[in-house]
Formats: C-alpha cells, sequence, structure tokens
C-alpha cells in the first residue's frame, strides 16, 4: 500500500533536520559544552553507583530504559538547570541534547517527565 502524498512530505519534514545536523560541520557551543561533559564525568564510576539501586525488568509493563542513558539525561538536566518537563522537550528540540544520552526519535521516543522524575528521586534517597 503507497503512502498518501501527504505522509511522504510529513516524513521529509521529520528526517530533514537529522540529516542537516548530520551534514552540518560547525559545531555549537552546546556541543562543545556536552562533549567537554562527556570527557570530565567519571561515566564508569557512577554507573557502578546507582546499578545497585536502579530497577531491574520485573512484571509486565514497559521495560526500564537503560541506565547509561538515563545517567546522561540526569548530567544534561543538571548542567542546563531544566525541569523534568523540560529536559523532555529539550530532547525533541535539541539535536545536541538528544545525542547526548544517544536518543534516536527515528525508533523511540524520548522518556517522560514522570520517568524522569522517578530516577531523579531515586538518586535523592539514595544519596
Amino acid at each position: 500500500m503507497a503512502l498518501p502524498l501527504s505522509a511522504i512530505g510529513h516524513a521529509k519534514k521529520l528526517f530533514r533536520p537529522c540529516l542537516e545536523y548530520a551534514t552540518n560541520q560547525k559545531l555549537t557551543r552546546r556541543d562543545r559544552f556536552l562533549a567537554e561533559i562527556d570527557s570530565v564525568t567519571p561515566w564508569g564510576k557512577l554507573h557502578q553507583a546507582v546499578e545497585p539501586i536502579y530497577r531491574k525488568v520485573e512484571g509486565t509493563g514497559r521495560p526500564p530504559i537503560g541506565l547509561a542513558r538515563m545517567l546522561r539525561m540526569y548530567v544534561a538536566q543538571q548542567c542546563f538547570g531544566l525541569s523534568d518537563e523540560d529536559i523532555e522537550d529539550a530532547i525533541y528540540d535539541s539535536q545536541s541534547i538528544r545525542a547526548f544520552p544517544g536518543i534516536d526519535l527515528v525508533g523511540e521516543s524520548a522518556p517522560y517527565a514522570t520517568t524522569l522524575l522517578k530516577f531523579r528521586h531515586l538518586l535523592e534517597v539514595n544519596g
């Protein structure tokens, strides 16, 4: 079954920003900042510290988001001073913030603000 022309046009609009970003030679200040954060953050130590308290796959329902991704989203959220809702929106709005935790909107969606809230509370409670 062929897609209607309106759907094809919509798909082109969705993919154009990704292609434009991939072929863009200029790094933004946000790209450089996140690269610096990535290089100085002890990801392995953070992962080891949080992994014992991060929930495992249990029962029915959606599987948890990977710990590495959640840590990166939390770090980006703290670096930019964003609320849970704002970091969710920033993932949709900003290619550099989306790339930092490795989210590809073609095949997945951004974690919900409530997921980020629960992760942040988990970190706060377990200090």
